[in-house]
């Protein structure tokens, strides 16, 4: 028995990290051993250049390369953020990063600006345009400052290359009508509602404790797939320290790096600003959260 239907970019999807360097510059070579790590994990999908990845600070160039390094030592769908409140900005980083081997790109509502819903349509039909790989929607409204509405979904849903959605609306009930009614993929895009979501038939987790937790979140998917509910409720339950621990403070970036400094996968927690890199209290605080939950 199966309850799950196929994920087509990774059931279990780290928004990862980009490791840097003291002085402000992007480790490469951290990010490919970091990016190996969590796919020995659990992991099947790696999503880069998103906001845990501190895309608002990276530049084009810098996205491009991580995009190839990361490509080069996985064997697992690479997905690369492509999201602004600038739709021209937008379409040049999905070209630039297709072209660099990207299998799709997220694509966060337009920040900030708070356009129409016919403005947010035009948004994702324009990088539809100049896509050849598929666009994962992201709905993030606590960060965007707009919600996407059940109209505008079925509108993205008839686009060539609008394949699934990230969701961090944290409305369960009405992600139903809305993957229902579209045909979408749907992703979960907050880790304290993973089991929620797989239930209302969401196909995985983009996460940000994935940087921690790949292989328990792996065995709650499977838990589920397999009509065990009770066991992917208890590892949720076993989970959630570390949920309130990396997300719980709204720094979520800052956090995942926390959480591979404690692992010892990562030395150099240097951060751009206006992210400050993770200090005692940060590091404590991933700890004490990944203890509790059974990975230490």
């Amino acid at each position: 028995m199966h309850l799950l239907d196929p994920a087509p970019f990774g059931r279990i999807i780290p928004a990862m990290i980009t490791p840097m360097k003291a002085d402000g510059s992007i480790d490469y070579s951290a990010a490919q051993r970091i990016a190996k790590q969590l796919v020995a994990d659990g992991a099947d999908g790696i999503l880069v250049n998103g906001t845990t990845g501190e895309s608002p600070v990276t530049h084009m160039d810098e996205k491009v390369d991580l995009v190839r390094a990361v490509k080069e030592v996985v064997d697992v769908p690479v997905i690369s953020g492509a999201g602004s409140n600038d739709t021209a900005h937008s379409v040049r980083m999905a070209e630039q990063t297709q072209e660099a081997g990207v299998d799709a790109v997220l694509v966060v509502a337009p920040y900030y600006s708070r356009p129409s819903q016919e403005g947010i349509f035009q948004h994702y039909r324009a990088v539809n345009a100049s896509a050849d790989k598929p666009i994962i929607v992201y709905d993030v409204p606590g960060r965007t400052g707009v919600r996407i509405q059940l109209d505008t979904y079925r509108r993205l849903a008839e686009l060539d290359h609008v394949t699934a959605v990230k969701d961090a609306t944290g409305d369960i009930a009405g992600a139903v009508r809305k993957r229902m009614e579209t045909g979408l993929d749907w992703y979960s895009g907050d880790d304290g509602l993973f089991l929620p979501f797989l239930s209302v038939g969401a196909v995985g987790i983009i996460s940000v404790i994935a940087h921690a937790a790949s292989g328990p979140m792996r065995d709650l998917a499977t838990a589920f797939d397999h009509g065990d509910i009770h066991q992917a409720q208890r590892l949720a339950v076993r989970l959630a320290p570390l949920v309130e621990a990396l997300n719980g403070n709204g720094f979520q970036a800052v956090m995942a790096k926390a959480s591979l400094h404690v692992r010892g996968l990562l030395d150099d927690t240097s951060m751009r600003l206006p992210n400050v890199g993770p200090g005692p209290d940060e590091i404590a605080r991933a700890e004490a959260g990944m203890r509790a939950s059974g990975l230490l």
